[in-house]
């Protein structure tokens, strides 16, 4: 039985090469407004500097994968990381057993700091996941771009701190704030997964729960291994990243302002929601030091939420709007004009034997590839991070077409965005995202500094 007063809901999709719509089951009714100082997770006795999470990738589905402990008593439960995800979601359905779960009543606190603006009744409970006047959210899956509803909850998590240089004493927290998940919704996860550690621009997000909870600046790093066989790390809070052997990688970082997309690109929303990816200013791209010609419009976010640049853990390579996409496949190909090509290996389009090129500090010695940023500043990728190895003795340009801006699918418009800078290209890349200045600190290939994200020393000193 739900409530009579309805609200509008904004369902918004996305595409990639292959486009899929998105499936979702909804049910709502209009909160009235609330003058309530929300609450989030507790403040725990000890209180570190910093957190940490260990960040693997998975060979098969080249999702990155975290693990924390949550329930009472405490579980460890495996999760893929979504640096635009808008909070943590996990599946209720199957298994879950906590003393200390509670649902998020309708109206309370936890529902306006979440935004939710539905309230719910569940005839199944009472049970993780079904309580009667609860508020929800929407879960969503990328990789198969599907949401639910699902019921907001808290639980305690625990997870290890850090002094920057090695993992410290793990540290709970009572009353984080998640949301419940379908079984079905873990399909297309990598095995053993059981929901979405979402790091996004939401309020309810881990990053910004966490430095709640304990006071410190709004800041979190991302450094992702680009070895399945190695292990990356997120630190929350500020620096010192110290990365082997003792170098401070949050040093000389380069920075750029976060952009607010005002229209959600989640899979499905309420009205009015912006976006919790994080969106930088891409002004135009080079290759080997020569400006690619774009339609740069494409490059900047209309109304619709269309167009931009974002950062993605859930996208493997980095893909462009097709016209982009083309101009820069163009660019490099003639810059490496007089080196034979080989067949191409999908989802690449260029492809070289791998002993055409050279060996630096950086990877294959090939045409440096430059996002161009505002006030002269550039993310310059190169060829460890522009390249791919698909086999032996093959190489590839590891972007991919992205499709058009504008594309309508059984009639539901989509909102993709431009330029989507994949997982690959980020790997051995510290970025800093500072959520209270809304500025991006990036360093650029680690192999410079002659260290990689695998290099944090995960030995503790609890």
């Amino acid at each position: 039985m739900l409530s009579s007063d309805s609200i509008i809901i904004s369902i918004t999709f996305s595409i990639s090469t292959m486009a899929s719509f998105t499936h979702f089951v909804l049910f709502c009714s209009l909160l009235f407004p609330i003058l309530i100082t929300p609450t989030i997770a507790e403040i725990p006795s000890f209180r570190p500097k910093a957190l940490l999470l260990p960040v693997t990738k998975d060979a098969s589905t080249k999702q990155y994968l975290t693990q924390i402990n949550q329930r009472t008593p405490l579980v460890p439960v495996k999760l893929t990381v979504n640096l635009g995800g808008e909070f943590l979601w996990v599946d209720c359905e199957k298994g879950y057993v906590s003393s200390t779960y509670k649902p998020a009543r309708c109206r309370s606190a936890q529902c306006n700091l979440a935004g939710s603006k539905s309230c719910g009744e569940c005839f199944d409970g009472p049970k993780p996941g079904c309580n009667n006047n609860t508020c929800g959210l929407f879960p969503y899956n990328p990789f198969i771009r599907t949401s639910t509803s699902g019921e907001l909850a808290q639980d305690i998590i625990s997870i290890q701190s850090t002094n920057g240089s090695n993992p410290s004493k793990v540290v709970s927290f009572p009353n984080v704030i998640f949301t419940c998940g379908s079984t079905f919704l873990l399909e297309g996860l990598a095995s053993g997964v059981t929901g979405i550690a979402g790091l996004g621009r939401k309020k309810i997000a881990l990053p910004s729960q966490f430095a709640a909870a304990l006071s410190f600046k709004r800041k979190f790093a991302l450094c992702l291994s680009s070895s399945t066989r190695a292990t990356g790390v997120v630190f929350f809070g500020d620096g010192p990243y110290i990365m082997l052997p003792n170098k401070d990688v949050s040093q000389n970082l380069i920075y750029t302002p976060l952009i607010l997309n005002p229209v959600s690109t989640a899979g499905a929303s309420f009205e009015g929601e912006p976006s919790a990816d994080y969106f930088i200013g891409v002004k135009g791209i080079k290759v080997n030091g020569e400006d690619v010609k774009l339609n740069t419009s494409l490059l900047s976010i209309a109304k619709d939420g269309t167009g931009g640049t974002k950062i993605s853990t859930t996208q493997p390579y980095t893909s462009l709007e097709t016209s982009i996409y083309k101009a820069v496949i163009g660019a490099f190909d003639k810059a490496v004009a007089k080196v034979p090509r080989v067949t191409a290996v999908a989802p690449f389009e260029l492809c070289f034997n791998s002993t055409s090129f050279s060996s630096t500090r950086v990877g294959p010695g090939v045409p440096q590839i430059d996002l161009v940023l505002p006030n002269n500043k550039a993310w310059t990728i190169f060829g460890a991070n522009s390249m791919v190895q698909v086999s032996d003795d093959v190489l590839c340009l590891g972007f991919v077409d992205g499709g058009p801006l504008h594309f309508v699918d059984w009639g539901i418009p989509f909102t993709p965005t431009a330029i989507v800078i994949g997982g690959h290209q980020i790997e051995d890349n510290l970025l800093q995202f500072d959520l209270g200045s809304s500025t991006l600190g990036f360093s650029s290939s680690l192999l410079f500094r002659q260290t990689t994200c695998s290099n944090f020393n995960f030995t503790s000193i609890a």
